[in-house]
Order: C-alpha cells, then structure tokens, then sequence
C-alpha cells in the first residue's frame, strides 16, 4: 500500500444514498455502519499519525438517479442521458464551490443472472451505460475512481452473490467491507 491521499488536517466527506448512509443518522451514528466506518477503521489503523475529520452526508433515499424506476416506469425514471446531467450538474457545482479532490464510485448489482429476460439481467444489461457515466465524470473531473462492478463480479466467481448482499443493492457486512478495501486501495495509489 502508498500513502494515503489525504493529508493531516483535511476533511473526508461522503454522499450518497442508503448504501453509505448505513445508519449513520441513527443507532450507527456519526458515521453509519457500512463502508464509510470500515473505510475509517482501515485508515485509522494504517495511519494512525495522520489527522482526518470524517462526515457522513449519505441519506438512504438520495439520488441522482435510480435505476430501477427507469427499468420499472420509464416515463417517470432517470435514463443514462438524464443520469450524465445530474451528475455533470452536481460536480460542476461542487468544483465550483470549493476544491475537492474527488473520489467517484461506480454503481454495482452483485448478480450473476443474465440469463433471458429477468429483471436482474434487465438491470445488469443496463447497467454499463450508468457505469460508463461515471468513469466519463471522473475523467473530465479529475477524479478518482473506484469500480465496484468488476471487483464484485470476481467475487462471485468463487462465493454466491449472497455472500456479499442478501439482495443485489444493498451489502451487507462483508460487502462494504469490500467496498472499504477497493476504496482505500484507490485512495492509496500514487
């Protein structure tokens, strides 16, 4: 492992939707109980001489788009063309306002079906063009970036997709600390 990205002193924010908000505005509080505090954990117990302020702003509801009421009601759901907008506008805005060093997460759906016209090879079908949003985001804002989607596909080669998420979206214990050990290796690259 390099070092860490962030210097002493700085502060690490994290938004998202349910996955990073993880109880952090209730019994898992300040920092939830998912990835965001296992990332914390990693970081603390690797340098334990570097000062960090940690926020958790994830709200389980939060989104720039929601895949699957597009797949479900198209009319009233967010397409790739709509996902790239919000997400422009939100780091447009962002950048604009302060000088973040970014970190984008890719989205994930730990399944391995796609085999006919299931809803879970719907979405796993679909869902490169939310992916592709994402890389084409960090690129154009320089930021880092962390792809869920592949490190969960090795995983199920060897272990069922149960393993890590009782249902394809939301991990549990060991899938955030997955998510935890790719973030930190992406923050940790020289």
């Amino acid at each position: 492992m390099s070092d860490l990205c962030f210097q002493d002193g700085q502060k690490v924010l994290f938004i998202g939707d349910s996955i990073t908000d993880c109880g952090r505005r209730d019994v898992a509080a300040p920092l939830g109980d998912g990835y965001v505090s296992l990332l914390h954990d990693l970081v603390v117990a690797s340098w334990p001489e570097r000062s960090l302020a940690w926020v958790n702003k994830g709200i389980g509801g939060n989104k720039i788009t929601d895949l699957h009421t597009y797949l479900g009601d198209q009319q009233n759901g967010v397409s790739p063309a709509r996902f790239r907008e919000g997400y422009h506008e939100v780091l447009t805005w962002a950048t604009t306002k302060i000088t973040p060093q970014l970190l984008l997460i890719t989205p994930f759906y730990i399944s391995r079906d796609r085999a006919g016209h299931s809803w879970r090879s719907l979405v796993l079908n679909l869902l490169p063009e939310y992916i592709g949003v994402v890389e084409e985001m960090a690129t154009e804002f320089g930021a880092r970036l962390v792809r869920l989607q592949p490190m969960f596909e090795r995983q199920v080669d060897y272990r069922p997709a149960e393993t890590f998420c009782p249902e394809p979206v939301h991990p549990n214990r060991t899938g955030h600390l997955l998510i935890a050990r790719e973030v930190l290796r992406v923050l940790s690259e020289a």
